[in-house]
């Protein structure tokens, strides 16, 4: 058997977020008769990393000075002990985990761009223009975030390639309804639920999502008027509630924070939303789809390829509530068509984004020792 391949995954935090359960699954899915895992956090372990251990070493590295954007110190000594092959890097700690990765030798680097903030603060393109001069591959996880970094960021182009996230779709399939969070929340059965998950920071908006359920139950003319759940925790957490009271809303507003019961809410929604003002591309989304829920989002980021062509009609603008409210009642006064679109939504996660395909993806290019500059650089490692 050759020697496997060393790779260290670096990333702040395993704590909750797409990407984290991206690199999460990664490690837990990547063979290991081929490579030797390791995963280094900068921060802190956090929720995802519970049962990491299993699959990979885990590193805390040492805390840094504030010179550490200047000069990485610990970092550098970190990374030379463990002597990877292949450094992994994830999130905003780009520019100083490059910089620790070359100052240590390592052979290959590649970093991956899980999405960016709208608008892109010039600081932040500052700083990863200089890391992406140092890093050999620029995974972005959708089409449009490569066009992004390219044309927007002022990257090389040679340097990018698409990686599209994947899920389990095994774990996430359509089931019927648990009843679980109806019996929780006292939701008789006939009530719609509209349902999110996702962080409560504000680029995901979740204010403008209030909003838009404001202007729903307003037009409301039937029994039944619908609720909204939403699962998940960050800094809005306290905000969110207290603009659904001040909305007149609050009763039917339901902010679960952190559940790890995905399933049992996946099988209780009626319609999947997000409302994010930015996307790469929503892990939430894609366990939806795979669920088999029908999906109303914003047209950011990813989500216009994860839909595809055969649920385009279900994109709204970003930051518009009316238009969010206008898709939700289409979807829910048409029933047949909603549950024909939650097939549709099942089919495209099932062909296109599978947890075996991305794994697949980033075990080709772990595997490379040296990269060339293409004359098509764009090129999906997923087909879309």
């Amino acid at each position: 058997m050759s020697e496997r391949i060393r790779v260290v995954q670096v990333i702040q935090n395993f704590h909750y977020g797409g990407m984290e359960q991206v690199v999460g699954d990664l490690v837990r899915h990547l063979p290991r008769s081929e490579f030797e895992l390791h995963v280094l956090c900068l921060g802190f372990f956090g929720h995802f990393s519970q049962g990491l251990d299993e699959f990979a070493e885990l590193h805390l590295a040492d805390e840094m000075s504030n010179l550490s954007m200047i000069w990485p110190a610990s970092l550098i000594s970190r990374i030379r002990r463990l002597a990877p092959d292949v450094v992994h890097t994830h999130g905003r700690l780009w520019y100083k985990a490059s910089l620790a990765a070359r100052r240590a030798g390592v052979p290959l680097l590649i970093h991956t761009e899980h999405g960016r903030h709208a608008p892109d603060p010039t600081l932040h393109r500052v700083l990863d223009r200089a890391a992406a001069r140092r890093t050999d591959i620029i995974v972005a996880v959708s089409e449009r975030l490569a066009r992004v970094l390219r044309d927007e960021v002022k990257l090389e182009a040679f340097r990018i390639r698409v990686v599209q996230n994947g899920v389990n779709t095994g774990v996430h399939r359509p089931v019927d309804d648990t009843g679980a969070i109806r019996r929780e929340l006292d939701i008789p059965a006939a009530v719609p639920i509209i349902g999110s998950i996702g962080r409560l920071e504000p680029v995901k908006g979740y204010d403008v999502m209030i909003q838009a359920f404001c202007e729903l139950r307003a037009r409301w003319e039937g029994e039944h008027p619908p609720v909204l759940v939403i699962g998940g925790d960050g800094s809005e957490k306290q905000r969110l509630p207290d603009l659904a009271r001040a909305r007149g809303v609050a009763d039917s507003v339901f902010l679960l924070g952190w559940r790890d019961d995905v399933r049992d809410l996946q099988s209780a929604f009626s319609v999947f939303t997000l409302s994010s003002h930015s996307e790469g591309t929503s892990v939430s989304l894609l366990e939806a789809m795979s669920a088999g829920l029908c999906p109303v989002v914003t047209d950011v980021g990813g989500n216009a390829g994860v839909l595809g062509d055969s649920l385009a009609h279900r994109l709204v603008p970003a930051g518009n509530p009316a238009a969010l409210a206008d898709e939700w009642l289409h979807a829910l006064q048409h029933p047949e068509r909603r549950r024909r679109d939650a097939r549709a939504a099942r089919t495209r996660i099932v062909e296109a984004f599978s947890l075996e395909a991305m794994v697949a993806a980033y075990a080709e290019l772990y595997a490379r020792r040296r990269v060339e500059p293409t004359p098509n650089p764009l090129i999906a490692m997923v087909p879309a």
